[in-house]
């Protein structure tokens, strides 16, 4: 679960992290108004669930509050484009209005999941700003990584060791072990997967804060944090996402033209990559689940049929707890609602397979039935190539 910059500014200065002053705007005017109160000169950023915004000119230095209106004219309703973003890019609603900050230094400093070693890990470079990634790529030895061990926790002794590796030193160097703590407090409590600061800069003045932060929270935590949904802003979101998400799906746009529903998310990402290597593109990753009902079945198909970009369907399902039969009511079901004329391709197997398949042929779709994963991968791409 993504959230904006400035609600993880307000999360990062709840556990004491610095952060600069700072006000969400939503209209023009509200940027003049807030940028008159930091004294006149002020940083003015759009607020988008993507990186990359300064690169994308959505971050803007204002001398003057006049200046910090104008850039809210440009910003309010224009569409950014980054790498995270696709080329469909995002629309701004939100602008967040910072005070303008001397910066002496810049650094990179984030703790998220190591999928290696299922722990926390901290990630820090003497190197932060909008380059970190090309750095990542050129220049790895300058990333250093620090694994938290899950039992005892960041010490102080680590966090230290990572300071001192960024070159920081004196006070400087135990406000960032401060940090790095809390940071890591942070992520336990709020369930967090990834927390970012980059960059994170020491001020002219001497002082460590928080310039940009990016916080992304574990979904199968969400119960715990009743207030995370309202943190959400659905105008980021995929209006396809958003109907998955009422019932209870797993669902990602993509890029293809093939529809794909498949039950398990590890059967899903081998039918992805067979899609791949058969030269096919998967329009979504979407999975319903081990024991979905035939009501539940027929809305991801629904959900399916509603991306434009679809124009062939593949279904793959291993039924286990889920029947075979209900797969195939719930696919009848929406089609059927939705008048589906496009091409289908379903592979089945397991729970009454039988009955499954029977009821597909009955259908009046334009369906076609295969027992193994590779036939039905071929027929689906070479249906759509041949179209």
């Amino acid at each position: 679960m993504n959230i904006h910059e400035y609600q993880a500014k307000e999360v990062l200065s709840s556990f004491g992290i610095p952060v600069p002053r700072g006000r969400v705007a939503l209209t023009a005017d509200q940027v003049e108004r807030t940028a008159r109160e930091m004294g006149g000169r002020c940083v003015v950023k759009a607020q988008i669930y993507a990186g990359g915004r300064g690169k994308a000119g959505g971050v803007r230095l204002a001398d003057n509050p006049e200046k910090a209106l104008e850039a809210g004219k440009d910003l309010f309703g224009r569409v950014l484009i980054t790498p995270q973003t696709g080329p469909e890019g995002l629309v701004v609603r939100r602008l967040l209005v910072e005070e303008a900050v001397e910066i002496g230094k810049e650094f990179y400093l984030s703790i998220t999941l190591d999928r290696n070693t299922s722990r926390y890990c901290i990630i820090a470079s003497a190197e932060g700003g909008m380059d970190i990634e090309e750095l990542a790529a050129k220049s790895p030895e300058k990333i250093r990584m620090l694994p938290i061990d899950p039992f005892v926790g960041l010490r102080s002794y680590e966090a230290r060791k990572v300071a001192l590796g960024l070159g920081l030193q004196g006070r400087i160097c135990e406000d960032c072990v401060r940090l790095m703590l809390n940071l890591y407090r942070c992520c336990m409590e709020k369930d967090c997967s990834l927390v970012e600061i980059n960059p994170l800069v020491v001020t002219r003045a001497g002082w460590l804060l928080a310039m940009d932060a990016k916080i992304n929270f574990d979904d199968n935590a969400i119960f715990r944090h009743q207030d995370y949904p309202e943190m959400l802003d659905y105008t980021q979101m995929d209006p396809l996402e958003i109907t998955a998400s009422e019932f209870d799906l797993s669902y990602i746009k993509l890029k293809g033209n093939i529809g794909c529903m498949v039950n398990g998310a590890g059967l899903a990402m081998a039918t992805l990559d067979m899609l791949k290597e058969y030269g096919g593109e998967p329009a979504n990753f979407l999975d319903v689940g081990g024991g979905a009902s035939k009501e539940r079945v027929a809305e991801a198909f629904k959900i399916i049929l509603q991306d434009s970009d679809v124009k062939g369907v593949f279904v793959n399902i291993f039924g286990g707890i889920m029947r075979c039969d209900v797969i195939a009511q719930g696919i009848i079901d929406a089609a059927s609602e939705v008048g589906c004329t496009l091409p289908i391709v379903v592979r089945m197997d397991g729970t009454l397979v039988e009955e499954g398949r029977r009821l597909l042929l009955e259908s009046g779709l334009d369906v076609q039935y295969t027992d193994y994963l590779g036939d039905g991968v071929e027929k689906i791409v070479k249906m759509l190539q041949e179209s």
